[in-house]
C-alpha cells in the first residue's frame, strides 16, 4: 500500500501543479475508480498490479490536461443520485443541489406533474423522481447526445423524456395549467465569460452559454412555466451569479407569479429564483 500511497501523492502534486483545486480528491477518486472500490476504502486494498499503475498514470495525465474527472470515471454525483455522463452532456454541478433541496422541501399534490426543462443528463428529473415516486416527471432537452445520457440515467423509471427546444413559444400546449412544479437549469453563462478549461473545452457550449447577457433561455423558460403551471404551482430557475436581480425582475414582470424570491447556492452565491403561480394572473 505504500507504493499506492506514493503514486497518489505524486498524482495529487501533478494535478495541483496543473491548477486543479481538488487535486488530492481527484487523485484518490481516480485510483478508487480504477481499483473498483470507494475512495474511503483505498487503504484496504491488499495488492495492485503493474497494469493498474499504467492505467493510473494515463488517467492522471488526462486529468492534468483538464479533462473533467467525471469524464474519466464516467459518472457524476448529484444529490442522492449518481449519473452517467461523458463528452457531449453538461456535467451536473453542486451549485444546482441547492435548487434540488428547495424543490424536495416543497409540498405538492400526492401525484404531482413535474417538468425539468433543459434536463441534460436528467439530473434534476432523476433526483426528483426518486424523491417523489408517485410523480409524473418529464425531462425536456433539444440535444440528442444529452438525451442519450438521460435515457441511460432514467432507464427502469417512469420518467418521460421529450426532445424539444424550450425556446419554442407553443411547446407542449397539452401541459397548459396542468403542471405542479417546473424546474430549470438552462444555459445561462453570458457569451463573453472566460471559463475554466473543464467547462470551456469539454462542456457543450449549447448547454452553457445563454446569449450576450445569459438571459436568452431563461426568458423562454419563464414564459413556459407561466403557461404550464396550475394555480399555485411552483417554479425554480437557475441563473448566473451576476443576473439574480434581472431574473427576479423578469419573473415579476410576467404578472402571473407571486412569492418571487432570489436564493443562494450552497456556497452563498446568488444562484436561483423561485416563484409561485398566481391563482389569478395580474396584468
Amino acid at each position: 500500500m505504500t507504493v499506492l500511497r506514493r503514486a497518489i501523492d505524486s498524482a495529487a502534486a501533478l494535478l495541483a501543479e496543473a491548477g486543479i483545486d481538488s487535486a488530492r480528491f481527484d487523485a484518490e477518486q481516480l485510483a478508487a475508480h480504477l481499483a473498483g472500490t470507494e475512495r474511503g476504502r483505498l487503504t484496504l486494498i491488499e495488492s495492485i498490479d503493474d497494469e493498474f499503475f499504467r492505467r493510473y498514470r494515463d488517467v492522471v495525465a488526462a486529468r492534468s490536461r483538464r479533462v473533467p474527472l467525471q469524464h474519466l470515471i464516467g459518472t457524476a454525483a448529484f444529490g442522492p443520485v449518481v449519473l452517467h455522463v461523458g463528452p457531449g452532456v453538461f456535467i451536473p454541478r453542486p451549485e444546482t443541489e441547492a435548487m434540488l433541496a428547495w424543490a424536495t422541501a416543497q409540498r405538492l399534490e400526492a401525484q404531482p406533474v413535474i417538468v425539468d426543462l433543459c434536463t441534460g443528463s436528467g439530473a434534476l428529473a432523476v433526483a426528483l423522481a426518486q424523491h417523489r415516486p408517485a410523480a409524473r416527471v418529464i425531462g425536456i432537452d433539444d440535444s440528442d447526445r444529452a438525451l442519450e445520457y438521460a435515457r441511460r440515467n432514467t432507464e427502469g423509471t417512469a420518467i418521460e423524456l421529450v426532445r424539444a427546444d424550450v425556446t419554442m413559444p407553443d411547446l407542449l400546449p397539452e401541459l397548459d395549467g396542468r403542471v405542479d412544479l417546473v424546474v430549470a437549469n438552462p444555459p445561462y453563462v453570458p457569451d463573453n465569460v472566460v471559463l475554466e478549461p473543464e467547462v470551456a473545452q469539454h462542456d457543450p457550449p449549447h448547454a452553457v452559454f445563454g446569449g450576450p447577457d445569459g438571459m436568452a433561455v431563461i426568458d423562454a423558460v419563464v414564459r413556459l412555466a407561466g403557461r404550464w403551471l396550475r394555480a399555485r404551482g411552483l417554479f425554480a430557475v437557475e441563473h448566473d451569479d451576476t443576473t439574480s436581480s434581472r431574473t427576479v425582475e423578469l419573473v415579476e414582470s410576467t404578472g402571473v407569479f407571486d412569492d418571487v424570491k432570489a436564493r443562494q447556492d450552497l456556497a452563498g452565491r446568488p444562484r436561483f429564483v423561485t416563484a409561485r403561480r398566481r391563482s389569478v394572473a395580474h396584468g
